[in-house]
């Protein structure tokens, strides 16, 4: 690639939505690019929230964009700070950077030093091989990088397309899940919806109906209280549906839905995003029978990686999956003489 690199400053939604072709070509091109990166979730984020001002930054070599550095401003309390783009509802952040186009950090980094309106530029949920930890500190700046929150991960090596039999599953749990599956042999008629048998909107419906109910048990809203939350995953579901990312799984007992599974799903990687049950059906073990179901089919589809996202809940363990550090990079504005 050329040397020649176009910084363009993007202020508003209509220029980022504008990107949007440009955008997906980078993403695909990324191995590493989670779908917390991806334009649908992004742009619906904003839409949802819209908590300060754009200030994106894309890198173009010719033609092709090579780098974008999704961030807005926030003016408050902490001062004026550059954040991501979706934080707050993405586990993952990053800058979405071309490895061919070494000079694109680069880029970025004199944009930074540049762009004076800032006080502190704050990325966090960064995993180990994050572009953004690899972005130079720009001119008359500080720079820190700390641990930010666990991220634990079950390795999905070859086996039995069977959770009640893969290895990669701790021996206690796998007997749980196959004790849930013999309850519901002996119970109620039941089956597992997929992705394709309810629309975005039905999905949606029971879940936050389901999440509700089992935050309400430890007498706390949940998540998916938040009306703004809900408008934003009802622009981002049926995106995510069509293009084949989302996953989800419904286990219905009788005439009851009893248990949703929200995750996704890219290249060889599943995430488990959120789910809701029941508490009535807990005999039946819904969440742990989603979960395996959710596991069997991250596995059909070739993943190595499911990650459980944010928390280190004892369940997460007890699916076999180990911590994995996430990090924040920190820059500060300084005086150029001290």
């Amino acid at each position: 690639m050329t040397n020649v690199l176009d910084i363009i400053e993007v202020r508003d939604a209509h220029q980022l939505t504008e990107l949007v072709p440009a955008w997906w070509e980078l993403w695909h091109r990324l191995p590493e690019a989670t779908p917390f990166q991806s334009p649908p979730w992004l742009l619906a984020w904003w839409e949802a929230f819209s908590p300060g001002r754009i200030y994106t930054v894309a890198v173009w070599d010719s033609k092709n964009l090579v780098a974008l550095a999704p961030l807005y401003m926030e003016t408050g309390p902490l001062g004026r700070r550059l954040l991501p783009i979706g934080i707050s509802l993405s586990d993952y952040t990053d800058i979405l950077a071309d490895p061919d186009a070494t000079a694109a950090l680069d880029a970025i980094a004199d944009w930074l030093a540049r762009c004076q309106s800032w006080e502190t530029c704050e990325i966090g949920g960064l995993l180990p091989n994050a572009a953004a930890l690899a972005l130079p500190c720009p001119l008359n700046c500080g720079d820190s990088t700390a641990d930010d929150e666990s991220c634990p991960v079950l390795d999905l090596f070859p086996g039995p397309m069977d959770a009640g039999t893969h290895p990669a599953i701790p021996a206690v749990q796998r007997r749980k899940l196959r004790m849930g599956r013999h309850r519901l042999e002996r119970g109620p008629s039941s089956t597992i919806l997929s992705t394709h048998d309810l629309s975005a909107e039905q999905w949606l419906d029971a879940l936050i109906s389901l999440h509700g109910a089992r935050w309400r048990e430890r007498e706390m809203p949940g998540v998916l209280a938040d009306p703004q939350v809900q408008a934003f995953h009802r622009q981002v579901l049926p995106q995510f549906i069509s293009i084949g990312i989302a996953r989800l799984f419904a286990l219905k007992i009788g005439d009851y839905v009893a248990g949703v599974y929200y995750g996704f799903s890219h290249r060889n990687r599943a995430y488990a995003y959120l789910g809701g049950f029941d508490p009535r059906f807990s005999y039946y073990s819904p969440g742990t029978v989603l979960l395996g179901h959710a596991i069997e089919d991250a596995l059909r589809n070739g993943a190595r990686e499911l990650h459980f996202l944010r928390g280190r809940e004892p369940y997460k363990r007890a699916w076999g999956a180990h911590d994995q550090k996430t990090f924040r990079r920190t820059f500060m504005k300084q005086s150029p003489h001290g």
